[in-house]
């Protein structure tokens, strides 16, 4: 649906320009481009525009443009809105819209009311620039060029002036879309996503994100970007933590909006970046050779320093460095002789520097390794006041290498410099022609490389399920559940919880326990949110009289006290949490749990709902995993118990989605055999079912 409502402002055939200055520059930028389509200016005061004549108004245009571009002031946009019947769609320029307080929301109101389901675009936006069409409705200058033949990535910017710099660019990065979309009062960038993968051109779309919109909207279209085979980088700005809900919750605390963001685009497949540079540089490798299969890379340098940083830089990327293999080290041997130590990544010195034919073979063999990535650091000297001779013989040897040795799918072959500086565009862009990755700074290409593996790793998994629309919560004042009342309701929906009663200080000298010596005592309140922090908890009471002294304790904290089983052998303890969050609906945290909630804060965030693999795949990455599965010959837990039980306490979650404020099983055990929810604390707004 959005391929076909937004095709005709996307790839237009006829223009409309409607303003003074803004719209002249857009004219201007048009012509220059060589639009080849009709160019019909728009202004009441003026006879021409960009040497074209103005029509009075957009009832004269001889026919209904398939795009309007309106920089006018907001009240005038409203109006012109209203003009708009039968065109493809508008690109709104305004400010003073929703972006300006209360008065700007509502004119943004008139405006969508006005267009009566015409595309926009914005308002409050820059523009959309279409290299493969030569289209420039966009009131500036700019750095991109036309796109005749072949693919180029697109760029979905919610920022203008951070669009207008990426289009300045300097690394032959072939961009054949810039669009800004503001405010994205009508068109989001999900509808962009789905409206962009329906052009083949397009080889990959990278998006700057203030905000996501409907949750729901955006997943459906990273799975349509997904099954046609575009992969997507965001920039994702916006990164405070979102404050915590309520004290009594751990779980409010430990997760921000940007952990859920995270969490979205892993799901999702959609790699992040955190700085434009790398950002542009991700781009451009998944535009050369798409998502990686995997982590492993070679380096080639003839600096020890170089093979060193390297070295400390990938694994601060996530990336793996193997050891070369056999026929691989027995090659670089061969050609580097016995001065060199030959290592993964590879300083191979000078001695072959300047001979075409051995740093070909040296190249070629390392290709032959078969790893994701093949990298040479390159880093050319300045132009103005060098010679770069022998630096051209180090790169032909890369391209003659190349050549000889076939890539597989997933592979990519780089020529990186440790400078962005020292990339010259000329080189770079002859690189991109052949299928080598010119990369413009060591750093970042590392995390590009990681960045692109993220997205093939996700697209080995089996494709998600959409998210859906998370209702929001009813009405009325949400109460805390005491322990009580919150382990009966897990209990019930099959989390495992230890045997226990509830009762008085006076009925604690004869009652009958609920299960042998030893035991553990609690004192009972919905206030009672950090028990072991106020002295509400005594562990391993050994007898009738070890229980009544503890109660004594407890005196000040409550009358009423759960007598519980005591379980032992805890290979760890978890948290198992959920919180609501404005844009995200109910979410699950799990971390490391018990005392080390705070001092850790080792967490990881999953959307809702959750299959079993998004828990096991969340589990994993945890630095607590290791002790999960068995650390330095100490045996590891029953993974497929604690899977169950975490996934009982989301589908639980999910089934109280309307009433359900936050949750916190802290700790959950995990156990060699089984697992057991020993504390719990939730928030409702209705009574327990």
């Amino acid at each position: 649906m959005s391929e076909n409502r937004l095709s005709r402002l996307l790839r237009p055939r006829s223009l409309a320009i409607v303003g003074g200055k803004a719209a002249e520059e857009a004219v201007r930028q048009c012509r220059a481009l060589g639009f080849a389509g009709p160019i019909w200016p728009v202004n009441p005061k003026r006879a021409e525009m960009g040497g074209l004549p103005c029509f009075a108004e957009m009832a004269a245009l001889p026919e209904a443009p398939d795009a309007v571009f309106i920089a006018a002031p907001a009240p005038a946009t409203i109006a012109l809105a209203g003009t708009l019947a039968g065109t493809g769609g508008a690109i709104c320029y305004a400010a003073d819209f929703a972006e300006s307080g209360e008065e700007g929301r509502e004119r943004q109101v008139a405006l969508l009311d006005a267009a009566q389901g015409v595309p926009l675009v914005g308002p409050n936006c820059y523009g959309m620039l279409n290299m493969f069409d030569r289209v420039a409705l966009w009131p500036d200058q700019h750095g991109c060029l036309p796109i005749d033949r072949g693919k180029g990535v697109a760029i979905v910017s919610q920022s203008g002036n951070l669009a207008l710099n990426l289009t300045m660019q300097a690394r032959a990065l072939p961009i054949g879309y810039v669009i800004s979309v503001g405010n994205c009062a009508d068109v989001t960038p999900a509808d962009l996503i789905e409206a962009l993968i329906a052009d083949k051109r397009v080889s990959a779309i990278g998006l700057h994100l203030e905000g996501l919109g409907s949750v729901s909207r955006f997943s459906e279209a990273c799975l349509a970007a997904r099954a046609a085979g575009v992969p997507i980088v965001a920039l994702k700005t916006g990164a405070s933590a979102k404050g915590a809900a309520l004290t009594m919750s751990h779980t409010s605390s430990l997760a921000g909006a940007d952990a859920l963001c995270d969490a979205l685009f892993a799901r999702f497949g959609v790699a992040r970046a955190h700085d434009p540079a790398t950002f542009l540089e991700t781009l451009k490798l998944l535009h050369v050779a798409g998502p990686l299969a995997g982590r492993r890379i070679t380096s080639a340098s003839c600096s020890g320093g170089e093979a060193s940083l390297t070295a400390d830089l990938a694994e601060a990327a996530g990336l793996e460095t193997p050891d070369f293999p056999p026929p691989t080290q027995a090659l670089l041997e061969e050609v580097l002789g016995p001065r060199v130590n030959v290592a993964n990544p590879l300083d191979y010195h000078t001695y072959i520097w300047g001979d075409l034919a051995a740093q070909a073979a040296c190249f070629g063999a390392m290709m032959g390794a078969g790893f994701e990535a093949s990298l040479l650091i390159l880093d050319f000297p300045r132009a103005d006041r060098c010679t770069a001779a022998d630096w051209d013989v180090t790169l032909a040897a890369f391209r003659a290498a190349t050549r000889a040795v076939p890539a597989a799918a997933g592979t990519v072959r780089i020529v990186v410099s440790s400078l962005a500086e020292t990339m010259p565009e000329a080189i770079a862009a002859t690189l991109i022609a052949e299928g080598i990755l010119p990369a413009a700074g060591l750093a970042e290409a590392l995390r590009a490389i990681a960045a692109a593996a993220s997205i093939g790793e996700a697209w080995a998994r089996p494709a998600p399920a959409a998210l859906p629309e998370q209702a929001p919560p009813s009405a009325g004042e949400a109460t805390v559940r005491d322990e009580v009342q919150s382990k009966a309701a897990l209990a019930a929906a099959g989390v495992p919880v230890p045997r226990g009663r509830v009762v008085s200080r006076a009925e604690l000298g004869d009652c009958a326990l609920p299960a042998p010596f030893p035991l553990v005592l609690k004192a009972v309140g919905a206030d009672l949110a950090h028990k072991t922090e106020v002295g509400g908890v005594a562990l391993g009471l050994a007898s009738r009289e070890a229980l009544l002294a503890a109660a004594d304790g407890m005196a000040g904290l409550s009358d009423q006290f759960l007598i519980e089983e005591m379980a032992s052998g805890a290979v760890a303890e978890l948290i198992v949490g959920v919180a609501r969050d404005p844009q995200f609906g109910l979410f699950l945290t799990l971390g490391a749990g018990g005392i080390f909630v705070e001092l850790l804060r080792q967490t990881e965030q999953v959307l809702l709902p959750a299959s079993r693999d998004d828990i096991e795949a969340a589990l994993a990455r945890l630095p607590l995993h290791k002790v999960l599965s068995g650390y330095r010959g100490k045996p590891g837990c029953d993974m497929p118990a604690l899977v169950d039980a975490i996934a009982a306490i989301a589908a639980w979650a999910m089934a109280q989605a309307d009433r359900l404020e936050e949750m916190d099983v802290n700790p959950l055990l995990a156990l060699p055999r089984g697992a057991v929810a020993v504390d719990a604390l939730i928030r409702m707004r209705d009574p327990l079912p």
